[in-house]
């Protein structure tokens, strides 16, 4: 090959060489001038820098952007790392006054246990789930605003956010959003402990009690109360033996531990007095030990009653655990006051309400002028009744026998018109059912009778 062509040919190559370098120049064109520090790009990181600064940053600080809240979209961002492996937690905070209760909770709502948690509260310290129950509880705390984290746990990814809640110095008697993660089966406790309700009526009957079923007619409703004591019920044969309306228990908190607890025999009695045709109410037998806890009761109910129609009142069991329950040592006027509690959440939801105990209980544990705005339910086993005040029903008896319930069962007479015709839709308050004023609401054998 002549030397005139091989330099042709070298020409050649090195023309495709600064052509194909050029396409590349072109095509990068945006990296290669940052690369080279060109004036246009410097413009441009300075118009970022004057946007940055128009959102509040001041200066050259380019990561500012990471302590902006505002600037990525709102979502929970975790302390751990995305590829950490476990179960997202989150925290539930709620408050009736003086008081903090904490729940650690998954993605889906449910109490997590098992774990020691912890939780921060800035000015405060830290408060470790030792029971490891799901739940921190913090008492006598002053009214104010608190900021709460929850610190890692081992198998956990938790939030990287700080919460606030509002503590507030008075009690306000409303209903509790939510008092479900405080709701225990029997399945959860040691029911010998727990369900330790003592029957006062029993103790005080004079053997004159009248065991069988008084039809009054105008004057009174006949009726009885049932809990999970009363096994399975047949409550269209209960209906068809004349029973005109059922007080249903709907739980108790335990007399050891404090544990709110759902009977277990509230859904099916409820659901089956309904379907009957039967108009009901409720109770709950309490071992409240204050104010607060009270609320924490009232609540309970209203979050079980909410989904029926319920006509009649619902009524508060106050009666002793044998003297062995966490609040048989109340005197009287810690009693009253933490029963008024109670009532007070209940009627606030849009429900009548009362107290039901023993005539003895009621004379001597109780202020009943602090509460007599309230319906009482009497349990005195007489033929007639010595209490001495008013009330709008009366126990008769526990020695019943109605067709549908295998067991003895307690029976009643209201004296109170009930008006079961009126369905009120439930709205926010959950009221389904109204008493209609008082009829014969005096004690029976009476000057007023």
């Amino acid at each position: 090959m002549d030397s005139k062509r091989m330099r042709r040919m070298l020409f050649a190559m090195l023309v495709m060489f600064m052509v194909l370098i050029g396409v590349i120049v072109v095509t990068n064109l945006e990296t290669v001038k940052k690369k080279l520090g060109l004036a246009a790009d410097v413009q441009i990181e300075e118009t970022a820098v004057m946007e940055v600064a128009d959102n509040g940053q001041r200066g050259s600080d380019l990561s500012a952007f990471l302590r902006d809240e505002t600037f990525f979209d709102p979502e929970v961002k975790f302390k751990s790392i995305e590829t950490y492996s476990g179960k997202n937690v989150f925290l539930m905070m709620s408050s009736v006054a003086k008081d903090l209760r904490i729940m650690i909770v998954d993605s889906v709502g449910r109490l997590v246990t098992g774990t020691p948690f912890v939780v921060k509260i800035q000015g405060m310290g830290e408060y470790t789930d030792s029971d490891r129950d799901g739940i921190v509880y913090i008492d006598g705390l002053r009214a104010g605003e608190y900021s709460v984290s929850l610190e890692e746990a081992e198998g956990f990814i938790v939030p990287n956010t700080i919460t606030t809640i509002q503590v507030k110095q008075e009690i306000e008697y409303r209903v509790l959003s939510d008092i479900e993660y405080l709701i225990m089966t029997e399945d959860d406790i040691d029911v010998e402990k727990e369900d330790r309700a003592v029957n006062g009526a029993e103790e005080a009957a004079d053997g004159s009690e009248n065991t069988e079923l008084q039809f009054a007619g105008d004057n009174a409703r006949l009726g009885i109360d049932v809990s999970k004591w009363n096994k399975e019920i047949d409550w269209e044969k209960v209906k068809d033996d004349g029973i005109e309306f059922a007080i249903i228990r709907c739980g108790y908190r335990g007399a050891s531990s404090g544990v709110l607890v759902l009977d277990p025999m509230y859904k099916r009695n409820i659901e089956g007095a309904i379907e009957a045709g039967i108009p009901v109410g409720v109770y709950f037998f309490t071992q409240a030990l204050d104010e607060v806890e009270a609320v924490e009761e009232a609540s309970m109910v209203i979050s079980l009653i909410e989904d029926y129609d319920v006509d009649y009142p619902v009524f508060l069991d106050s009666e002793s655990a044998g003297g062995r329950g966490r609040a048989d040592a109340l005197d009287a006027e810690e009693r009253t006051k933490i029963h008024k509690a109670f009532l007070e959440t209940i009627a606030s939801a849009g429900y009548e309400t009362g107290i039901y105990a023993s005539r003895n209980w009621l004379n001597d544990e109780l202020d009943m002028t602090e509460v007599s705005e309230y319906r009482t339910w009497l349990a005195e086993y007489a033929d007639i009744p010595v209490y001495d005040k008013y009330y709008h029903m009366w126990q008769y008896t526990s020695k019943g026998s109605v067709d549908g319930i295998e067991t003895r069962v307690d029976l009643n007479l209201c004296y109170m018109n009930i008006d079961t015709s009126i369905n009120h839709a439930k709205g926010a308050a959950g009221y389904s059912g109204v008493i209609d004023g008082d009829s014969g609401n005096v004690p029976i054998g009476s000057d007023e009778e």
